[in-house]
């Protein structure tokens, strides 16, 4: 593998914190019509107000398992498989595999289609194969890309990556919803064997960025601009929700540069116990030292205008 192959590789590593779908949804309906759910009344509940008091009985619930697929365009296509907690900082283990798209040829090439990515407050580690850990990574087998480091390497991006790593807990992503301003049930459907209620919402990109993280406003304007040239401007969130005001299910849909995007999320075992360490540092190579040595620059901001 040679060194461009190398950095690539890396870079598409960096790909993986905006595209994992790590966010979870939360929200509830009532039962309404002929349907009636056990320890539940017939009570008729407006979308915002359901999906207020979701966004609370999703934040308590602290954990739970995680399958997800996403694709951009010829870009990647990838599932993501694991559970994750976020009760004292987000907290976890997902299987990313790549499937289809360039990215998944850049990972062959540095021999894996996989990798392990463990999720800890202050970074992310993904697990490399033996292949790169001896040609990109030192010998090393973990990468770690620290918040602090993805802030000042990714500029208004970097920033914005950080941010969303480390709040993207369940309850945030229906306070996105929220914040659409265009909410509406859809209907009552069955999910994974679960009675549930279908939310949608259309969210502008732009808009949602400034209302979920705390960017200054030069960096905000400097994201917006590249939201822009990244050919985003809105995107469709659905969500199935159970009797119990939980996730079950949650897509997103969104038109990009790169193609359409698009992200479903299954959640299940609300409560699972998730244990996550940080590697041990003998086997783990610090993204920003491979950028000061490879020449990675700009890696850390491709991606992140494409999800939320």
């Amino acid at each position: 593998m040679n060194s461009t192959t190398a950095r690539r590789a890396a870079l598409s590593i960096a790909v993986v914190a905006a595209l994992t779908g790590v966010a979870a949804c939360g929200s509830s309906d009532s039962d309404k019509g002929g349907d009636k759910a056990a320890g539940k009344t017939m009570t008729h509940v407006s979308p915002i107000a359901a999906l207020r008091s979701a966004e609370k009985s999703t934040d308590k619930a602290d954990s739970a398992k995680v399958r997800s697929t996403t694709s951009v365009g010829d870009l990647m296509a990838m599932t993501a498989n694991g559970a994750l907690t976020w009760g004292d900082g987000l907290k976890g283990n997902l299987t990313i595999t790549y499937t289809g798209g360039k990215m998944a040829e850049l990972m062959k090439q540095a021999g894996t289609s996989s990798m392990e990515a463990r999720y800890l407050p202050d970074a992310y580690y993904a697990h490399m194969s033996d292949t790169y850990a001896q040609q990109a990574g030192g010998g090393k087998h973990w990468i770690k890309y620290s918040y602090d480091d993805l802030a000042k390497l990714g500029g208004a991006s970097g920033s914005y990556m950080k941010d969303q790593l480390q709040n993207s807990t369940p309850n945030q992503s229906v306070k996105l919803l929220l914040a659409s301003g265009d909410v509406k049930k859809v209907g009552e459907e069955t999910v994974s064997g679960a009675h549930t209620t279908h939310y949608s919402g259309k969210v502008d990109v732009a808009d949602l960025a400034e209302k979920s993280s705390d960017l200054s406003a030069d960096q905000m304007s400097a994201l917006k601009k590249q939201l822009t040239q990244a050919g985003v401007t809105t995107e469709t969130v659905d969500v199935w929700i159970n009797d119990q005001d939980l996730l079950v299910k949650k897509t997103e849909k969104a038109d990009t540069a790169n193609g359409a995007m698009t992200n479903t999320t299954l959640y299940s075992d609300y409560g699972v116990k998730v244990t996550a360490e940080a590697p041990p540092a003998s086997d783990t190579k610090d993204f920003a030292d491979m950028m000061k040595s490879g020449g990675l620059t700009g890696g850390t901001g491709t991606g992140t205008g494409t999800t939320s």
